[in-house]
């Protein structure tokens, strides 16, 4: 029998400090569930770096308590990391149909087969391990959203996912304000809050808001080709240009391969509403004049390989931007994608083209005053903000502090706290393991600090190669040292820089030599600082220098 009473560990793995790779585990003595499985996007200071994946080695380590991933909704800051966190950690994978739908792809490209997955309705209920999980319709600006309620042997969490309120939702039933305020009186543990729009006042505008937009712009440009700009996966958007393309009798053509595959899957499984043809290939797109076409394409965060980015930079094979073409920008910037995005706009204005993007876009995620909605229905004794950067979780503790939540109730985690409560009582108690692996291509974590810092380096400073040939025995210098660039200096025009180089080298390798230096350890040493000190005192620059001395 046990003297203590055992508690819930909540431990986010990824997900705080920013927006995207969210990703956290509920445990309870031999149970554990993981809630969503998200990447991020590297930083600009990330070159060459494909996605950055949260470091799972905690699920890893105890995997015989792993019950299940449950899956909150579709957009890759919640399901993108998958793939390759399943390798390690095969749980089966519970969400509701969209959302499941959307990971049968991923799971297909990266040739994953033995995963189990389960379709889960609203209101339906789950048991794995000693938790009981329900899923809550929301709103989001992707369709098929849920909350959770997480039943767990000392109260229930709620953990809201990504949200809005929309009472005019495009598809399917406004949020369920009803089984909150149910919980709320059946009284809750702890409610995970999303904050991504914790700092701006208000409420969300529904997304029917855009589709009237959408319409009078396709009314004011009905002599142009039209083409719009969204994200992949906001099905609704999606939906309602395709409601204004018909209204005004003009073909839709789908482009970029990210939407191609979202947009397929949603119309297989009945979220989205395409009138019988309406609908054409890309390659029919020169049988039909331009006022008669809508482009519904992705690359509205200016991403470089995306299909608006390869138009804008006049490298579509298909498509070329003309003068009078109104192109509708239908998302705002992620933070962090200002430059590019605007990079676009300019490139886009320069052939001719009308860029829009005003009141073309509403969020998905929560303001102000739907947080305190929530806040009120639900009650909780324990507020844990999350998914957000430090400022937007600071903003919701501030507001749920004004709603009478006491501070010391109100926890701001960081990645890889554990958070132990029960009935009684809750505090942070610990630490596991967590941080970022880099995906670079096929490679899945094998490009680390110190790789990076290379390649910062040669980015900022380039690389001079010193290769030489030394007799064997007697270290007699047999050729070179040569001296090969790159990006460094153009070496046709700096041959004088590269004589008094090799000189340096000549000097250095020589004085060694004569000192009878015969490891080739100390000798690439010298001849590494004696040409960086020289570099440096001539161009104040400092390229990776890589001596290869070879024996013959």
């Amino acid at each position: 029998m046990k003297t203590e009473k055992s508690k819930l560990k909540i431990i986010p793995l990824g997900g705080l400090e920013q927006i995207g790779m969210n990703i956290t585990a509920f445990e309870y003595e031999d149970s554990i569930i993981v809630v969503d499985c998200g990447l991020s996007f590297p930083s600009d200071d990330m070159l060459g770096i494909d996605l950055v994946i949260p470091d799972v080695t905690y699920l890893k380590d105890n995997i015989d308590k792993v019950k299940g991933f449950v899956i909150t909704h579709g957009h890759e800051d919640h399901i993108g990391a998958l793939p390759y966190v399943l390798r390690d950690v095969n749980a089966p994978i519970y969400g509701t149909k969209l959302t499941l739908g959307i990971i049968e792809g991923k799971l297909q490209e990266h040739n994953l087969k033995r995963v189990k997955k389960k379709v889960v309705k609203y209101g339906q209920s789950i048991n794995l391990g000693c938790f009981r999980i329900e899923f809550i319709r929301t709103n989001h600006s992707i369709v098929d959203a849920a909350a959770l309620a997480i039943f767990t042997p000392v109260g229930i969490v709620v953990h809201t996912g990504d949200f809005k309120i929309d009472y005019t939702p495009v598809f399917g039933d406004p949020v369920d304000l009803q089984r909150f305020a149910e919980l709320g009186k059946k009284g809750v543990l702890a409610l995970m809050c999303d904050s991504t729009n914790a700092i701006r006042e208000g409420f969300t505008m529904s997304e029917k808001t855009v589709g009237k937009t959408f319409d009078t712009l396709f009314g004011e440009y009905q002599n142009h080709r039209i083409i719009v700009a969204t994200f992949a996966s906001n099905v609704d958007r999606v939906q309602q240009a395709i409601n204004s393309a018909y209204k005004y009798g003009r073909k839709v053509v789908v482009e970029g391969r990210s939407m191609v595959n979202i947009i397929g899957t949603a119309s297989e499984l009945g979220y989205i509403k395409i009138p019988e043809g309406t609908l054409i290939d890309i390659e029919q797109l020169k049988n039909y004049p331009d006022e008669k076409t809508v482009l519904i394409t992705t690359g509205s965060q200016g991403e470089s390989m995306a299909a608006l980015s390869r138009m804008a930079a006049g490298v579509h094979r298909k498509v070329t931007i003309k003068p009078g073409d109104a192109i509708i920008l239908s998302s705002t910037p992620i933070p962090g994608n200002e430059k590019a995005v605007s990079k676009v706009i300019n490139e886009l204005s320069m052939k001719g083209a009308k860029v829009i993007y005003q009141d073309t876009h509403v969020s998905g995620h929560a303001c102000k005053e739907e947080i305190k909605l929530i806040y009120s229905l639900v009650r909780p004794k324990y507020a844990i903000p999350v998914h957000g950067e430090y400022r937007h979780l600071q903003s919701q503790a501030e507001l749920v502090n004004s709603l009478g939540i006491p501070k010391d109730h109100i926890f701001m985690l960081s990645s890889g706290d554990v958070l132990s409560l029960d009935a009684d009582n809750a505090k942070v108690d610990g630490h596991v393991p967590v941080g970022s692996i880099l995906v670079d291509g096929l490679g899945v974590g094998d490009v680390g600090n110190i790789v990076l810092r290379d390649r910062q380096n040669l980015s900022q400073n380039g690389i001079i190669v010193v290769v030489m040939t030394l007799e064997r025995g007697s270290n007699q210098l047999l050729a070179g040292p040569d001296i090969v660039s790159r990006g460094f200096v153009y070496v046709r025009e700096s041959e004088d820089l590269m004589d008094e180089a090799r000189e340096v080298v000549l000097d250095a390798v020589s004085s060694c030599l004569k000192k009878k230096v015969t490891d080739w350890g100390k000798l690439k040493n010298v001849i590494r600082d004696s040409l960086s000190d020289y570099l440096w005192k001539k161009m104040k620059r400092n390229p990776m220098i890589l001596p290869i001395i070879m024996e013959i």
